[in-house]
């Protein structure tokens, strides 16, 4: 197949939290352009991509495309600026750190920070750092400056590090949850793209999804409204889950899922018993390695809220491994992305008009 290096590198560097997500957005429809028959935009900042429309049945693939990142909420007199998290941080991870201010007159440089170890109490010095302790430093004299650069309150921000190559086929890069999920499902969605737009034959209605709000979608964020505006027959939704191949990583809670090693599927929860199976059948007939994972009670992912939209949308959840995950440098195997889109298109091309996913 061969996954387009520099289309991903472009939607990672690209910022886009929660709430915010119009540049990746643009990025992505972008490059569905090139070959989708229809693509367009909802109300919600979903960014859609189909193939063959009209055809049946109805997929919905699906990859949240926005990531986690912080938000101004005060500047002081002096010039420092306060903020809370988009999504789930450890504030661990933020001190020293780069951020980009996606201000109003253009993005912003800034730096998190913290009282030195130096001026810091020997008995507070174990103590973990709390996202209201930090502030990000602009170089700013005092408030007036700060407003002059553009910044004001409800500015989102990220950390400023960008797509690298590790040894092998590993990349690191802010943004991995889940923006490659967004890049697998296009990705599938090209591989089922046979012929020039217009021109295909029969088969089901594809279309990807790259769907907003996922981190802080407590209510279902995009995914929700987008199920519920196109209407699938099934769902597959692809995310990121636990690299278990890193040292005091719990196997026995989480499974064992190496870098590498293929998608993982999830049972349990909002996965689907038929499509599951369905996809350890496309992924045996295919030769994808894959792992299984367990989720008893959520998965905590997009699967959560298009499986109950409407009188309920049979899912899948088809997870890649990801070591570091909610971090400047979120790691994966570009093997595994490749794997997971060719899985996504084998499963697709074995579906009929009439294919039946009632549980009996």
């Amino acid at each position: 197949m061969g996954l387009d290096p520099a289309f991903l590198e472009r939607l990672l560097d690209a910022p886009g939290p929660s709430g915010f997500e119009s540049r990746p957005a643009r990025v992505w429809r972008g490059e569905a352009e090139a070959f989708a028959d229809r693509v367009w935009i909802d109300v919600s900042g979903n960014s859609v991509a189909e193939i063959h429309p009209g055809g049946g049945p109805r997929v919905m693939l699906a990859g949240h495309i926005d990531e986690i990142g912080l938000q101004v909420t005060h500047v002081d007199d002096d010039g420092f600026i306060y903020f809370d998290e988009i999504g789930g941080w450890d504030p661990q991870v933020l001190v020293g750190q780069r951020v980009s201010i996606l201000a109003t007159g253009g993005d912003v440089v800034g730096v998190v920070g913290k009282k030195a170890i130096h001026l810091i109490q020997p008995d507070e010095r174990l103590k973990a750092s709390k996202t209201k302790e930090l502030w990000v430093d602009v170089g700013a004299d005092g408030k007036e400056q700060v407003e002059q650069l553009g910044i004001r309150v409800g500015d989102p921000m990220v950390l400023d590090a960008g797509f690298v190559r590790l040894a092998g086929d590993r990349i690191a890069s802010r943004a991995i949850d889940n923006r490659i999920g967004a890049f697998v499902v296009l990705e599938a969605l090209r591989l089922l793209a046979d012929g020039a737009p217009g021109t295909r034959g029969d088969g089901p209605s594809v279309m990807a999804v790259a769907t907003t709000q996922e981190e802080i979608g407590y209510q279902g964020g995009g995914a929700r409204t987008s199920a519920f505006a196109l209407e699938p027959d099934v769902a597959l939704v692809v995310d990121v889950t636990f690299s278990t191949d890193v040292p005091d990583v719990p196997k026995k809670e989480l499974g064992d899922h190496e870098l590498g090693s293929g998608p993982v599927l999830t049972r349990g929860s909002a996965a689907h018993p038929v499509v599951v199976e369905r996809l350890v059948q496309a992924a045996e007939a295919e030769g994808i390695g894959y792992t299984l994972q367990a989720a008893p009670k959520a998965t905590r992912t997009d699967a959560d809220a298009i499986h109950l939209v409407r009188a309920g949308i049979p899912t899948g959840l088809v997870s890649v491994p990801n070591r570091y995950m909610h971090s400047p440098n979120e790691v994966v195997s570009l093997a595994d992305l490749e794997s997971a889109a060719r899985l996504l298109a084998a499963f697709v091309r074995r579906l009929e008009a009439d294919t039946d996913f009632t549980l009996r």
